[in-house]
């Protein structure tokens, strides 16, 4: 005992910091904003499904009494508007809510019938968590969000990006450069081909119900007209395509349309080019009329701007809704 003593103290001792010695920290430095992803993939959304994973119409889930096995009832569907019965519980809406606050809806239902209810939700099915992808890929649709998965994900198992034949080639029929993945009604910040031909999996993000990944047409010989026109939307190009032919050809401007700069993007998503037109101007002969080329973007504002950057967001916006409303259009029988 004696000599095991002074072998205590000494291990005692180092792990004790000396005066003007800093304790070794115990981990890596943790970061509340930061969200944990491996590293293929992109960062989360604060608000990720897999957080707070909520019941919606569609998803099956199976029901039980503590203590009471003859009460089973496997397989109830949430019906459209949310709700769901279980014995005398009837009609809760459980919608928008976690297993657990549905348990607690379910045992208040059931509390004047049963002596402490005790309820166990456990989920069968999950088909209220969707996601719609669109344009050059093999298999287009809305698919169901039964796991988590990532974008390139997303586009693998839809079959990949289609392809053609070009002088005996075989060729991406994306345009990687237009492509876009919208959520709640915003363009990310998602550079489609750094992700898929540079292997950049910062930009792998995770896909979130409800988000639209759109993949543009590389063989497209479209351009788009959007804002204060009278008909906005896709327009086919001609060769005498220009600002002021391509609003005519939508019916003109609206009465709100402001004139002095119509706004022409071209180019990638990433690194837009802008041209400013003063259809005015143009229309006086005071300035010449601009061609345009495939896939621009003219949008034209119903409120003055000085830059383009000041109106560059709101236009890609435009296009964004457009480009997804134009293909469902063309591509799904009504």
């Amino acid at each position: 005992m004696k000599r095991l003593r002074p072998l205590l103290m000494l291990q005692v001792c180092s792990l004790v910091p000396l005066p003007g010695q800093a304790a070794a920290p115990e981990g890596p430095a943790k970061n509340p904003a930061a969200h944990a992803v491996p590293g293929n993939q992109g960062p989360t959304a604060p608000e990720s499904w897999r957080k707070r994973f909520e019941l919606g119409p569609g998803d099956v889930i199976n029901f039980a009494l503590f203590g009471r096995p003859e009460l089973d009832r496997p397989g109830f569907r949430i019906a459209p508007d949310g709700t769901v019965s279980y014995l005398q519980a009837q009609n809760i809406k459980v919608s928008g809510l976690t297993i657990d606050e549905a348990r607690l809806a379910i045992e208040k239902g059931l509390a004047p019938h049963f002596r402490s209810p005790r309820v166990i939700i456990t989920p069968q099915e999950v088909a209220s968590k969707r996601f719609t992808i669109l344009g050059k890929v093999v298999n287009r649709g809305v698919v169901t969000l039964e796991r988590p998965i990532t974008l390139v994900e997303a586009i693998a198992n839809a079959g990949g990006l289609e392809t053609g034949l070009f002088e005996a080639n075989t060729i991406e029929l994306a345009d990687l450069e237009r492509s876009f993945v919208s959520r709640n009604g915003r363009r990310l910040a998602v550079d489609f081909r750094r992700l898929l031909h540079e292997g950049d999996m910062s930009f792998n993000i995770e896909i979130e119900p409800n988000d639209y990944i759109y993949i543009a047409s590389n063989i497209s010989n479209d351009y788009y007209v959007l804002g204060a026109v009278a008909s906005p939307g896709v327009q086919g190009l001609t060769p005498d395509a220009s600002v002021v032919a391509a609003i005519t050809r939508r019916s003109g401007f609206t009465e709100r349309a402001w004139t002095d700069r119509v706004l022409v993007i071209r180019g990638s998503f990433t690194a837009p080019q802008t041209h400013v037109v003063n259809v005015k101007k143009v229309l006086a002969a005071k300035e010449k009329d601009f061609k345009l080329e495939p896939k621009d973007i003219v949008y034209i504002a119903d409120r003055p701007w000085t830059v383009a950057e000041d109106i560059l967001q709101v236009a890609l916006a435009a296009f964004v809704t457009s480009a997804t409303s134009s293909w469902v259009n063309l591509q799904v029988n009504p």
